[in-house]
């Protein structure tokens, strides 16, 4: 059985990163980012550009989180002393032990810095080793190239294409490719492969 309670505070943390639960008054640390960034979101499915934007992203999670079926953190690097973005827990199935990890952004100026591996790290030790979650997925638009290297650089495994999958906020349908992580395999050797990488 899984020990996730979405009423519990998580908080994860190493020397690079702190990750938090998203909490309402989080809107002043992320406004930067949903104003002059908007371009974050070219690929979400919930975007968070603009005031109103942000303010409708924050709303929907903190439901979610009640809901029990997500649960989003807000990221702060800590060699930079900023906030950095959100992450989060979603389509959580407790009865098949099963979780999805995505709707993950950064600020341009945390990307390609390694701190995504960090809290990949931290995030999926939670899910395999505290929440004994058998299986992580991962989902992107299937044209969002550097998204879907990311995930393979930490031991994801590709397991296809969901065609004309989701409709997007632009009016169009998605390619969506999904890929996952297995307990099995965390334990085996991505956990340790994704250590390797910070570490070098």
């Amino acid at each position: 059985m899984s020990s996730f309670d979405p009423k519990k505070e998580y908080v994860l943390e190493d020397s690079r990163v702190l990750m938090r639960p998203l909490a309402a008054e989080d809107y002043i640390n992320l406004l930067s980012f949903a104003v002059n960034e908007p371009e974050i979101w070219k690929y979400s499915l919930i975007p968070a550009a603009g005031e109103q934007g942000l303010k409708n992203y924050i709303d929907a999670a903190l439901k979610a989180r009640i809901g029990g079926t997500e649960y989003t953190f807000i990221v702060f690097d800590k060699a930079k002393q900023q906030y950095a973005g959100c992450t989060r827990f979603y389509d959580i199935q407790l009865p098949n032990r099963s979780l999805q990890l995505g709707y993950t952004w950064y600020g341009k100026d945390f990307q390609g810095t390694g701190l995504n591996r960090h809290c990949k790290l931290l995030l999926l030790q939670l899910a395999f080793e505290e929440f004994h979650i058998l299986r992580v997925e991962f989902r992107a638009d299937n044209n969002n190239a550097r998204s879907i290297a990311a995930m393979k650089s930490i031991g994801c495994v590709e397991e296809g294409v969901l065609r004309s999958h989701v409709a997007t906020t632009a009016g169009t349908r998605r390619d969506s490719i999904i890929l996952s992580i297995l307990q099995t395999e965390w334990l085996g050797g991505v956990k340790d492969n994704l250590k390797k990488q910070i570490q070098s």
